[in-house]
């Protein structure tokens, strides 16, 4: 089964990556046929068409209103148009996940009811369009896993029913934040707005990584063409690819063996206020780990034995560190070799929602899960359980995970 790979160049939108589906190879009548069972076939019109950013060929999504009524709709009557409409299981999950990421975006931006929430440009045809059809593209290529580069937001101001806003727009913001999505600084101060609410929300519920694959080969490609003009392409691809990391990452590398270095010292005249603040201060510029207990030293003094576990490429600072924010006049240092296993940050979906957890790849390829202290202090104060209920509803309850990150 082949990958997906979407490549936001430079930012995302859904007539962007509906064109490259479509590019790709996916047939209208597959894009199309969704729209048709939820009823909306004598609302719009849908038109492919060759085009050009800045030389390069691509493929324009065009979609017209042809409804006479009203175009805004808010999240309760979607809703009721999707859980109604005679869809295929997973696809109505799809679309359903990407509208409702939308509606409590909004709802948390405007201080409102989820299903008081008016889509207006999301709501309208085009956009619903343009949901519907990327997901029925997607669930038509069925691929194992889906990747995303990380998107670029733009600058400036847009105009939306809401008037005037900054960009990127308040939903956007919200929903980077919901999903913890990495995004790049816009290159040369470009005046834009280069990722549109609808394409955040499709790539942050339909990629299963932020992120490239390390090593892939590609098997074809599609590329989508924006409306706006650029100094350079605006566009999308879409590539169909197999990537290489899953089928050796077991054997090859799981686990793995790296060098650290420890550094440590015995200090008898600070106090533990500003040991702490130190050993904080270690933390907070990226060692692995600080531990530090209590000891006799000479003279009967009570005094801290440190000790830190640290990157070695930074050993060099780090002694800097000890010299400069502890009262150590030596600081002992070694490498050590030490094996770990493969783990990934991500979140879960539970029935607490979405829940921040880390997965483990064991040796021999099966996976543990286990939720973040955080999100279990949280929610435990916040469901009035213990600690061991909290963990054991989430292990129960979990379905999807989204990775944040590759395994390292």
């Amino acid at each position: 089964m082949e990958n997906v790979l979407i490549e936001c160049s430079p930012g995302i939108s859904g007539d962007m990556l509906l064109g490259a589906f479509y590019d790709l190879g996916v047939p209208k009548k597959v894009i199309e046929q969704p729209l048709f069972d939820l009823g909306l076939s004598g609302q719009y019109t849908l038109d492919f068409k060759e085009s050009k950013s800045c030389s390069i060929r691509g493929i324009k999504a065009k979609v017209e209103n042809i409804d006479c009524g009203s175009t805004q709709r808010n999240w309760k009557s979607i809703k009721e148009l999707i859980l109604n409409g005679h869809l295929e299981k997973k696809l109505k999950q799809l679309i359903y996940e990407v509208f409702e990421s939308l509606a409590s975006a909004e709802s948390k931006v405007h201080g409102i009811n989820p299903d008081d929430v008016h889509f207006h440009e999301i709501g309208s045809i085009d956009s619903i369009v343009d949901i519907v059809g990327v997901c029925a593209a997607l669930n038509y290529i069925n691929p194992k896993k889906v990747y995303c580069n990380e998107p670029m937001l733009g600058k400036g101001f847009v105009q939306t029913e809401h008037g005037k806003l900054s960009v990127p727009p308040p939903a956007v913001i919200e929903l980077i934040r919901r999903t913890n999505i990495n995004v790049l600084s816009c290159f040369e101060s470009i005046e834009g707005e280069l990722s549109t609410p609808t394409g955040i929300a499709l790539i942050a519920n339909l990629a299963d990584y932020i992120q490239p694959p390390s090593k892939y080969s590609i098997h074809s490609y599609g590329v989508g063409i924006g409306n706006l003009k650029f100094p350079f392409p605006n566009l999308v691809r879409v590539y169909k690819i197999t990537s290489y990391e899953s089928s050796s990452i077991n054997k090859e590398i799981n686990p793995k063996c790296e060098e650290i270095s420890i550094q440590e010292a015995w200090i008898d005249d600070q106090t533990p206020e500003n040991i702490s603040n130190f050993v904080e201060k270690m933390r907070i510029e990226g060692a692995y780990d600080v531990s530090y207990q209590a000891i006799n030293m000479k003279k009967n003094r009570i005094g801290f034995s440190i000790q830190a576990i640290l990157p070695t490429a930074k050993r060099e600072y780090f002694r800097g560190l000890w010299f400069d924010y502890s009262n150590t006049l030596g600081v002992r240092e070694r490498t050590q070799s030490r094996w770990t296993l493969l783990r990934r940050r991500g979140e879960c979906l539970t029935s607490f929602g979405n829940i921040k957890v880390k997965q483990t790849l064991k040796p021999d390829g099966s996976i543990t899960m286990k939720p973040e202290n955080d999100e279990v202090l949280k929610l435990k104060l916040n469901h009035k359980k213990s600690s061991d209920e909290i963990r054991k509803i989430i292990e129960e309850s979990s379905k999807k995970f989204k990775a944040f990150e590759n395994w390292q």
